[in-house]
């Protein structure tokens, strides 16, 4: 079946379809590889622009094949903002460009072609994700509750480097902004973990903004006249 644009945005060139009620993505194709320099799309990339800024999106997927890199397979939640990372050392919950590690589950480790049934939910700065039969991921960070700057936003998925993903039984919702009133206790029974900086924040561009002449713009040159 087709995927509509405004829901299911494939990255990097990367090839999805929906195949036996299962979405499926696999790296994009060498006649597309051949003609980059960078972003190949080794890695099946997808992101789901529909998702709420304030979600609860529950799903189940696997990674099959393919080797990880120091990036994928991952998840996230807007392009750079809220990524969950997947790793034969441990699975991390890295927030703002991936700068800061701010939960992790070390001895979490992902598996080709196992299922994982995923529920994880964000409103404002707070993130949980709660993987069946495995971890919980909680962590309050500011970039959380910030607009994804670049890239995909909503929910988003990377594949293992040259293997295939894929995700079925996929529901979102959005949450509106009353705190359930056992929100303080449940929240206090997650993992408690101190944020670890790990890496350094990109410096920013140069401004581009055009010098101005002594005598300023042709407009403020006319208002002195009058």
């Amino acid at each position: 079946m087709p995927l509509p644009k405004s829901t299911w945005l494939r990255r990097q060139g990367t090839r999805w379809s929906v195949t036996n009620g299962v979405l499926r993505g696999e790296q994009s194709a060498p006649e597309y590889q051949a003609t980059k320099q960078d972003h190949f799309g080794y890695e099946p990339r997808l992101s789901i622009p529909a998702t709420p800024t304030d979600f609860i999106a529950s799903f189940k997927i696997r990674f099959i094949d393919g080797s990880e890199t120091a990036i994928t397979p991952f998840i996230e939640f807007g392009h750079h903002v809220c990524r969950v990372r997947f790793s034969r050392k441990g699975t991390t919950l890295l927030a703002d460009h991936e700068i800061w590690k701010v939960a992790e589950a070390p001895n979490f480790v992902w598996e080709t072609g196992r299922w994982y049934s995923i529920t994880a939910e964000r409103r404002d700065s707070e993130f949980v994700m709660q993987i069946k039969d495995g971890p919980t991921l909680y962590a309050d960070h500011p970039a959380f509750a910030t607009p994804t700057t670049s890239g995909g936003n909503g929910l988003g998925v990377a594949g293992p480097r040259k293997g295939s993903v894929e995700i079925d039984d996929l529901t979102i919702w959005s949450i509106n902004k009353q705190t359930r009133s056992d929100w303080s206790a449940a929240r206090s029974k997650f993992p408690k973990f101190n944020p670890v900086q790990v890496k350094k924040p990109k410096p920013s561009k140069p401004s581009k903004a055009k010098p101005t002449t002594r005598g300023g713009s042709k407009d403020n040159r006319k208002s002195r006249k009058n």
